[in-house]
């Protein structure tokens, strides 16, 4: 089914993340053509579809690194069209992006400690304690560098290093990109549980079987469009659908 123009829902609870009619460009290249989704609270939501369709460009529009020319954004009812991205975070959102950015020079302690706030209303949930319960790698490895890590490491320590920030929506650009097969269970294991404490997530990533396995719903994008939305049962059920857009 064709995604249509997202609002703020009516009632008391509104979408913990909302954009509508996204247009976003990179010089003359007109790259978001019109992209409504919505998140709501608890839910996990993947961005689908072939390189170069626009997913990165979704999320850097909806936290405003790449501000779009028009359309609207939302943040637990809250307009944030035009925001700073700092602003933006600061309503309760952490953001793993594609190339990690963690600091190569402090040790895992230090990365994960200087990121380390309460969330909107106050609460300190995720402690350096609990956070290296579900990153035992990271725990064994307290005192190595940043560059000392392993791809696969430096994919956990920037995951455990959003939840410090006591986030209610987690965004992964590229989850498991590159990573070895032990690595890339491992980091499913580590969102499905970051899944079942209630924290929202929005996760961009090529391994569809493990997106229709987590995932409440979908978004399929295509050229700058989003062309589907649903959930995983709707998708399995249409094989035409997956070789059209995702080439699988």
């Amino acid at each position: 089914m064709m995604a249509t123009a997202t609002q703020p829902r009516p009632e008391a609870q509104p979408a913990l993340l909302a954009a509508s009619q996204l247009h976003t460009y990179y010089g003359d290249s007109h790259i978001l053509q019109g992209v409504s989704l919505e998140v709501g609270r608890g839910e996990t939501v993947s961005l689908m579809g072939r390189n170069g369709m626009g997913k990165t460009t979704t999320l850097r529009s909806i936290l405003g690194l790449t501000p779009p020319r028009s359309g609207r954004t939302w943040v637990a009812g809250v307009e944030t069209t035009g925001w700073r991205p700092y602003r933006v975070v600061q309503k309760g959102i952490a953001y793993v992006p594609e190339d990690r950015g963690i600091f190569p020079n402090l040790s895992v302690r230090e990365n994960l400690v200087m990121a380390a706030r309460p969330g909107v209303d106050g609460r300190n949930a995720w402690p350096l304690e609990r956070t290296l319960e579900h990153f035992p790698r990271l725990a064994e490895r307290i005192g190595h560098m940043g560059n000392q890590l392993s791809g696969g490491e430096q994919q956990m320590l920037t995951i455990a290093r959003a939840l410090m920030t006591n986030p209610e929506l987690l965004i992964l650009d590229e989850a498991t990109e590159g990573l070895a097969p032990l690595f890339r269970r491992e980091i499913w294991r580590v969102i499905g549980e970051i899944r079942d404490t209630g924290i929202a997530s929005i996760i961009v990533d090529k391994d569809v079987g493990a997106l229709l396995g987590l995932c409440d719903r979908h978004y399929i994008l295509n050229k700058g469009r989003v062309v589907w939305e649903g959930e995983s049962e709707a998708l399995r059920r249409d094989p035409d659908l997956y070789r059209q857009h995702l080439g699988v």
